[in-house]
């Protein structure tokens, strides 16, 4: 059977699509800062940043770049008229209080039951970075994950039960992968879409987790 993974940008304009009209939003360190760039120009949504930054736009022109202007990871990015920078500690308060509707995370790993493990391998040679991804899990209304679905090695990144530390509890309700869209149910993951060639039978032969 012959199919074709998502590109990174590709599955970035995948996870946009579904971003509803204005929505407030934060975009993890890694794959999901892709998203601001396929976001519709006629589309408002807010996008906010742990480190204290609502409003933002896309990626700025190469040449263009105010390095005063960045986002969680480091990354310079844009403001959108309107937009607005405060303290760490009010972003923060945002994303604890329940004010985010989405946030859109990268993983290591995402169980069955929605728990989400991406701030650590259990590797002790590995550098701790949880930052702001406990608070952002646990306190948007939706945490959706965007995430390669295999790892280098060849393991299958969902799982039955996450072998690794959990960032949060049952929190994931949707995942987007380079080899289709998953939602998380009280019956385990639930196939929504598979990308172009792959069947619902192949697909979850490759995982080696039931599919719904």
């Amino acid at each position: 059977m012959s199919y074709a993974k998502l590109s990174r940008e590709q599955l970035a304009a995948r996870v946009a699509q579904d971003i509803p009209e204005g929505a407030y939003v934060n975009l993890g360190i890694g794959l999901p800062t892709l998203v601001a760039n396929h976001l519709s120009p006629t589309k408002e949504v807010f996008l906010q940043s742990e480190n204290g930054l609502l409003g933002m736009g896309p990626a700025p022109a190469k040449g263009s770049e105010d390095f005063d202007l960045i986002n969680a990871g480091k990354q310079p990015v844009t403001l959108l008229p309107g937009g607005s920078y405060f303290h760490s500690a009010d972003s923060f308060a945002m994303m604890r209080a329940g004010h985010l509707d989405i946030a859109v995370l990268g993983a290591f790993q995402v169980a069955a039951n929605g728990d989400l493990a991406n701030w650590h391998t259990g590797n002790p040679d590995d550098i701790p970075a949880v930052g702001g991804a406990m608070d952002l899990a646990v306190g948007a209304k939706q945490t959706w994950v965007m995430m390669e679905l295999f790892t280098k090695e060849g393991a299958c990144k969902l799982v039955e039960q996450c072998s690794y530390p959990i960032t949060g509890v049952g929190c994931v309700s949707r995942v987007y992968t380079d080899h289709g869209v998953f939602d998380v149910t009280r019956d385990g993951f639930q196939l929504i879409e598979a990308v172009d060639g792959l069947s619902r039978e192949t697909l979850t032969s490759m995982i080696g987790v039931l599919i719904r």
